[in-house]
C-alpha cells in the first residue's frame, strides 16, 4: 500500500492542520472541504471564487415586458394624453358654465335655432363625461384599445383615428337624435373598436371575441336609457372607414394618398352635417 507523502503541499492553504489532496482548478493551491467552492469545472478556492464573481459581467435585469410597453420610448403617449385631457375636462365640468359649454346638440350647428353657432362642440363633447363612472369606464376602454392601436398605427395616425371617430359619433347624433344633448368618449372608443376589427382582420387575426364585445356594448346602448347608441354607431362606422384607409394605404409611397383620403373623410362628415342642418 502506497502512502501519500506528508508534505506542506498536501495541507489546506487556509487551514494548515487539515490534510487534503484537492487542488483549486484556478490557482493550484490545496483546499479542504470547507474551502472548496464548486465551479463549472472542478472546484475553486475561496479567493479565486470571489475574484470570479468580481470579474463576471454584470447582467442588468430589465423591467418586465408589460412595464416596458407602458413606459419608455414605445409608450402610448397619445393615449395617456387623451386620458389626462378627459380627466382634467371632467374636473372643469364641475364649474357649471364650463359644463354647459362642452356638450353637443344639433341646435348648436343649426341656423335659426336660437342658440349660438358652436360647431366645435362636436369635438369638445368627446372629452366631457356625465359622471365619474362614465369617465372611468370610457378611460379604461380607451387605455385597453388605445395602447395597442397607437403602437400599430403610430401616434399621429392614432390621434387622427380618435378624433375622426369622435366626429363621426357627433354626426350620427345630429342625424339620428335631434334635440339630444350628448357627452362622452364612447363614440370615439367605438371607432377604436371598429378600427381594431378592420386591422386585426387585415393581419389575419381572429376577431370573434371583439365582435362579441362590440355587440354587447351596442345592445347595451340600445336598451339602457340615457346612452347614445347613435354616437356608438357613428363612431364605429367612422373608425372602421379610417382603419380601412390605413390598411389600404400602408406602403410608405402611399402616404400622401392616405392623408388625402383621411382629409376627404373629414370633409364628408362635415358635409353631411352641413346638409342635415340646412334641410
Amino acid at each position: 500500500m502506497t502512502t501519500a507523502p506528508d508534505t506542506p503541499d498536501n495541507y489546506c492553504y487556509r487551514h494548515p492542520g487539515r490534510q487534503s489532496f484537492v487542488l483549486c482548478q484556478r490557482c493550484g493551491r490545496t483546499v479542504c472541504p470547507d474551502c472548496q467552492v464548486q465551479a463549472a469545472v472542478g472546484v475553486h478556492c475561496v479567493e479565486c471564487a470571489a475574484q470570479d464573481r468580481r470579474e463576471a459581467p454584470r447582467v442588468r435585469r430589465g423591467r418586465p415586458a408589460f412595464l416596458r410597453n407602458l413606459t419608455g420610448s414605445g409608450a402610448p403617449v397619445v393615449t395617456y394624453v387623451l386620458i389626462a385631457v378627459c380627466v382634467v375636462v371632467f374636473l372643469l365640468q364641475q364649474i357649471p358654465a364650463i359644463d354647459n359649454a362642452l356638450y353637443f346638440a344639433d341646435v348648436f350647428v343649426t341656423p335659426g335655432s336660437g342658440y349660438p353657432f358652436e360647431p366645435w362642440r362636436m369635438i369638445t363633447s368627446v372629452f366631457a363625461h356625465s359622471s365619474p363612472l362614465h369617465l372611468l369606464l370610457n378611460m379604461y376602454t380607451l387605455f385597453i384599445f388605445g395602447s395597442g392601436l397607437e403602437r400599430l398605427l403610430g401616434r399621429w395616425r392614432f390621434l387622427a383615428l380618435f378624433l375622426i371617430s369622435g366626429l363621426g359619433g357627433s354626426v350620427a347624433v345630429l342625424l339620428l337624435a335631434p334635440l339630444t344633448g350628448v357627452v362622452g368618449a364612447s363614440g370615439a372608443i367605438f371607432g377604436l373598436m371598429g378600427a381594431y376589427f378592420i386591422i386585426n382582420r387585415h393581419l389575419g387575426g381572429s376577431s370573434v371575441q371583439l365582435l362579441i364585445l362590440v355587440a354587447i356594448n351596442l345592445a347595451y346602448g340600445f336598451f339602457v336609457p340615457g346612452i347614445s347608441w347613435q354616437a356608438h354607431v357613428g363612431g364605429l362606422i367612422a373608425g372602421g372607414v379610417a382603419a380601412l384607409i390605413f390598411v389600404r394605404t400602408r406602403p410608405i409611397r402611399m402616404r400622401n394618398v392616405q392623408i388625402l383620403l383621411l382629409a376627404a373623410l373629414v370633409v364628408a362628415l362635415i358635409a353631411i352635417s352641413v346638409v342635415k342642418t340646412l334641410v
